[in-house]
């Protein structure tokens, strides 16, 4: 079946506030980029049938098969302290994966500590976020339709392929912002949200492989996060930045 076409007037039309102004284009180097080299505003958001230079976390690329997937980035500009804005990717990230609870009535979507939702132990999304000078910049891409032979990667999955659920993308990308506004706005008026991620953690619990920037490895359980986003170990490390390997299913990325 030949997959729907981003329309940026269906997206706002589905959108509840004016919070969010969408721009859809065919093909682009990067929206996280593209973003990073327009003066955006808040609520600044552009998505695209294809990335020709899609990136996750540590510059690793991210590839998709034209309108196969969801792939977009927005700008904010959080009423946060400054020592808790390190939450705003695991708050994302969990606002993102509930959605893909509700759409596919499903409840096996999960997170994977700090930045990507998995469906058992394949992964069906990964989260980018960049601090600017004022702000901070999201980018999130999610195999919707992506058959098998597609996939960039054998720990990878799709909506379709891990649900058999066939999205249309222009509403899935309306309620994932009409869900993430409203938890924004919690966040933002001091709301603890960190039970709700807990929930929705595939990482606490686990034993886990910290593999950090340094080179340097940590094996231990992970047993909690806190507001700042950190990942709490029970030999009683704090992690605040590093790759995570659950051991039992030597998914590392």
């Amino acid at each position: 079946m030949k997959p729907e076409l981003l329309s940026a007037d269906s997206i706002t039309g589905a959108v509840k506030s004016s919070y969010w102004r969408v721009s859809v284009v065919d093909e682009i180097d990067s929206t996280q980029n593209y973003l990073r080299t327009s003066n955006p505003k808040p609520g600044d958001l552009i998505t695209a049938e294809y990335q020709s230079a899609g990136r996750g976390r540590l510059d690793r690329k991210f590839d998709a098969e034209k309108s196969s997937a969801l792939l977009f980035s927005f700008y904010l500009e959080p009423e946060i302290k400054v020592e808790s804005l390190g939450y705003l990717t695991l708050l994302v990230g969990a606002s993102v994966t509930a959605t893909l609870n509700e759409v596919t009535n499903s409840n096996k979507f999960k997170c994977k500590w700090p930045n990507d939702i998995l469906f058992g132990n394949l992964k069906v999304a990964g989260l980018l976020a960049e601090k600017t000078k004022s702000g901070v910049i999201v980018g999130i891409g999610i195999n919707v339709s992506t058959v098998k032979n597609e996939l960039p990667v054998a720990h990878a999955t799709s909506i379709f392929l891990a649900t058999n659920a066939r999205l249309d993308r222009n509403i899935l990308l309306a309620q994932i912002l009409n869900n993430l506004e409203k938890d924004l706005l919690s966040w933002q008026n001091g709301e603890d949200l960190t039970s709700k991620y807990r929930e929705l953690s595939a990482t606490i619990g686990r034993e886990v492989r910290i593999e950090r920037p340094d080179g340097s490895k940590i094996e231990a359980t992970a047993v909690d996060i806190d507001e700042t986003g950190s990942l709490h170990l029970d030999n009683g490390q704090l992690i605040t930045v590093g790759d995570v390997v659950h051991l039992d299913s030597k998914l590392s990325q």
